[in-house]
């Protein structure tokens, strides 16, 4: 086979490579976490009429939300390194039986990283919230817009497309909200601020979360 041919072959290999869409991974990874929010509901449920922080690990770290918004009844299910597509297989179990005010999510930053196209992230955005819609009608949905994190930055533009079709998306309806806060984690330059995350560069430190409180905080009083 000369050298030539070796080539086309390589170079057709990598383009359906390319083109082939990422595989979404198995849900039932979180069977145990999901259990342990079920066994603690048991013992401790959220409040009634409370308000949902749902979504990824930046979600699950965020261990002073009720500190953070005192003002209001909150609780968190993040589950660290979910996807939009995770949230919507354990929707019947982890939304549904707190009929929560308002549910705020954070999550697509995982499924870009993944391999996931834009367009993918934005029709799971959109099925968690007709999902939502569906079985409860009278609960808002929040949705923080995807972080572009130092650590991540190569996929900027993927993450800037799926923010800008979400919030198209939910500005459809007044029961729906985009929390824009991907500008404020960026300097004058436009460039992400390294001292807002722990030394994975991914993760928010006290800093980021400081950020996010104050961008966040008053989008919780229209859930009243």
């Amino acid at each position: 086979m000369n050298r030539a041919l070796i080539l086309l072959l390589w170079w057709g290999m990598a383009v359906i490579a390319a083109a082939a869409p990422a595989k979404t991974a198995d849900p039932r990874r979180f069977e145990n976490e999901i259990i342990a929010f079920e066994q603690a509901d048991k013992t401790n449920p959220p409040p009634k009429n409370a308000i949902e922080f749902l979504g990824s690990s930046t979600i699950r770290k965020w261990t002073t939300l009720a500190q953070d918004f005192p003002r209001h009844k909150v609780f968190n299910r993040g589950f660290g390194g979910s996807e939009l597509s995770d949230s919507i297989y354990y929707f019947d179990r982890i939304v549904l039986p707190y009929q929560a005010k308002m549910i705020v999510l954070y999550a697509g930053a995982n499924d870009i990283n993944a391999g996931k196209a834009p367009e993918t992230v934005v029709e799971d955005c959109k099925a968690f919230v007709r999902k939502v819609e569906s079985a409860l009608p009278n609960t808002t949905v929040a949705f923080i817009s995807i972080n572009g994190s130092p650590s991540r930055w190569k996929d900027v533009e993927k993450v800037k497309q799926a923010n800008r079709e979400i919030a198209e998306f939910m500005a459809e309806n007044k029961k729906r909200i985009f929390i824009n806060l991907f500008q404020p984690m960026l300097d004058a330059r436009g460039n992400p601020r390294p001292e807002l995350y722990v030394k994975d560069r991914l993760h928010l430190n006290a800093k980021g979360y400081a950020i996010w409180t104050s961008v966040i905080a008053p989008y919780l009083d229209k859930a009243d």
